[in-house]
This record gives C-alpha cells, structure tokens and sequence, in this order.
C-alpha cells in the first residue's frame, strides 16, 4: 500500500488494486492533478474535507471515481449536480477489489452550542490504512496505518496522544495539520508519547509513503 498526503485531511490510499482519495478539502493541494481514480471518499461536511469548488472537476477528470459521503453531505453534493452514494456506519464498500469498512457515525464536539453533524471513518482493506475524519472512533480491528487527527478547534494534543494510544497503529501519519503554524512541536508530542511499537512518520506534502 502507497499513501500521499495532500495537507490537511486529504489522503491518497493506492492498494493493490484501488486508487482511493479521501477528503479532498479546501485546506489541501495537488490532489486535483489525480488521475484514474477509483474513488473519492468524504467523511463530513466541512469544507476543509470537502472542496465544493474543485470536486466538480476533479470527478470530470475522473469519470470512473465514484463518490462516497456520509449521510450529512449527501445534500451539499446534490447541489453541485454530482451523483453520489450515502456511507453508513457498518457498511462494507468494495471498490476496485478492496475494501472499505465505515466506522464512526458522529462529529467530535466543538462546542456545547454548535449542532452536531455526522462523520464518518473509513478503514480500508482490514485496518491497512484508517482515515477517522474529525472523530476519535476506535475501531474493533487492529490499524496498520492510522490517519492521525492533529490539530482542530474540536481537539487538543492530549486528546490526540489518547487517541493514537488506544489506536496503538504500526506507523501513525499525522494529518489535519494546517491550522498549525508550527505543527513540529505535534509531531514530537506523538514521537515522544507514542505506544511501544507505532512510529510516527511526517509525510510531506505530495510525498508517498509505501507500507
């Protein structure tokens, strides 16, 4: 398995036979260049992991990608034209010869006031790569490579750490990073405070990481 990480929540998953975007949002750059895709995958609404003005082209690029989204964004892309399929916590998706177990079901809290929204995770072919949105879900299957959760209004570096602790992945890859100036000092959070036998391992931006 090959995995890029366009900044922000964005991540490229190339397994055996698939070719997955997930969360291609405003936040992120150089996805848009992708090219035979098999699928783009959004966990939420928000528009750092869902870019309503760059999605339209990217899938008129893609022609044989399909769209997958949880059930709260199933309307915002109604309203782009795009024809999608609503991901339910639970559900097995096969595409392109892998796998894709949705898991969540929930947005982290921001704030007591602000109204929730649904967000859901996506961990392809058994656990080989987890993308859990902005949530903290753990999932019942071990993780290969965890999507790690940066930085957010929704979250601080304690929650974080407890999160790659109960995760315990092989290799962690920290993403949604770009509201940080500085997320260096994240990532030595991680490195310092991982459990015994996950490595964390920065991806620069557009840089594949093979597992």
């Amino acid at each position: 398995m090959r995995i890029v990480h366009y900044r922000h929540a964005c991540v490229l998953v190339e397994t055996a036979s698939a070719r997955i975007l997930i969360d291609p949002g405003a936040f992120s750059a150089g996805y848009e260049q992708e090219r035979n895709l098999d699928a783009v995958l959004i966990t939420h609404q928000h528009y750092d992991h869902i870019d309503a003005d760059s999605l339209p082209s990217l899938l008129e690029a893609n022609p044989g990608a399909r769209l997958i989204t949880d059930p709260g964004t199933k309307d915002t892309v109604a309203k782009l034209g795009l024809t999608s399929e609503t991901a339910n916590p639970g559900d097995r998706l096969q595409i392109a010869g892998s796998t894709v177990a949705v898991t969540g079901g929930q947005h982290a809290v921001i704030h007591p006031d602000i109204p929730g929204i649904t967000n859901v995770g996506y961990l392809v072919d058994g656990g080989a790569f987890y993308h859990p949105g902005d949530a903290f879900h753990v999932p019942s299957e071990s993780v290969d490579v965890l999507g790690l959760p940066t930085a957010a209004p929704w979250l601080k570096a304690a929650e974080a750490v407890d999160f790659l602790r109960a995760v315990a992945p092989r290799i962690a890859v920290p993403i949604h990073e770009a509201v940080l100036a500085y997320p260096a000092m994240h990532y030595g959070l991680f490195t310092n405070l991982a459990p015994d036998g996950t490595e964390v391992r920065v991806l620069e931006d557009g840089t594949g990481l093979t597992v």
